[in-house]
């Protein structure tokens, strides 16, 4: 990751819960209270209608950051863990919560993981395995209010061409082969979160676990960053390290 000054607080308690669709809701809290697996099933209940908390997805969609202050050291320590089902979105994980730490893969509980049971949600609570392409965080002052707007891909596509810079939709491709991904993701996650006024979502698609995506996209090379709207589409292929021409690209 970049040697700068971290936007987060010293010392924090860190929950993200993730849908099978890949959605993700999170919060880092200084104050490290409880509760926060509640909060954050009724986040997505409200996001997506559901009739009722999806309390299911806990524990086995969920990945906690621990940031503490050992009495004994004096000695800042970081306990990271995650569930085998969100494994894929280390990389994401990684630059959200500014951790390089290994993290500790949760062991399997067969009530909580198992996919056949999970399954037997998926009739009543299909919005939550939709790809909707929300990233969203809670406050965790008041929960209620989220700092980064999710969009919502159908209003975006319906309202882009009047109203273009209520939101973007954008794709970042990786490859999990490259031994400077981690990089990569942080730098564009800074460019945007610092360089962009309007709100935005970014799905990350690892075209070595996802070949027929890079197809779709004719994606030859990664990473490459993708504009899908508002139209017309952009690309920026390789060098994301510029900032101004990246948010130049996405902007005009």
């Amino acid at each position: 990751m970049l040697d700068r000054p971290s936007s987060l607080p010293q010392l924090f308690k860190a929950i993200a819960l993730f849908t099978p669709g890949g959605d993700l809701v999170y919060t880092i809290d200084p104050n490290k209270q409880d509760r926060w697996h509640l909060h954050l099933c009724l986040c997505l209940q409200e996001v997506f209608g559901l009739p009722e908390p999806p309390h299911f997805l806990v524990p086995g969609y969920t990945a906690t950051v621990d940031r503490w202050l050992n009495p004994r050291t004096g000695k800042i320590e970081v306990e990271a863990e995650l569930y085998p089902a969100v494994k894929a979105y280390l990389p994401l994980l990684q630059v959200l919560f500014e951790t390089k730490t290994p993290w500790r893969l949760a062991p399997w509980q067969e009530e909580y993981c198992n996919p056949a049971i999970l399954e037997t949600y998926r009739r009543q609570f299909s919005a939550l395995w939709q790809e909707n392409d929300l990233i969203i965080r809670l406050n965790p002052q008041n929960p209620k209010v989220k700092i980064f707007h999710p969009i919502n891909l159908e209003t975006t596509r319906q309202t882009v061409k009047s109203h273009p810079r209520d939101g973007y939709i954008l794709r970042l491709f990786i490859s999990s082969d490259s031994l400077n991904i981690e990089k990569t993701l942080d730098i564009i996650h800074q460019v945007l979160e610092q360089g962009l006024s309007s709100p935005y979502t970014l799905k990350i698609i690892d075209i070595t676990k996802n070949p027929e995506q890079a197809e779709i996209h004719h994606i030859s090379a990664t990473p490459t960053l993708v504009r899908i709207s508002p139209e017309p589409v952009k690309r920026i292929v390789g060098d994301l390290k510029d900032p101004q021409r990246v948010l130049r690209i996405i902007s005009s």
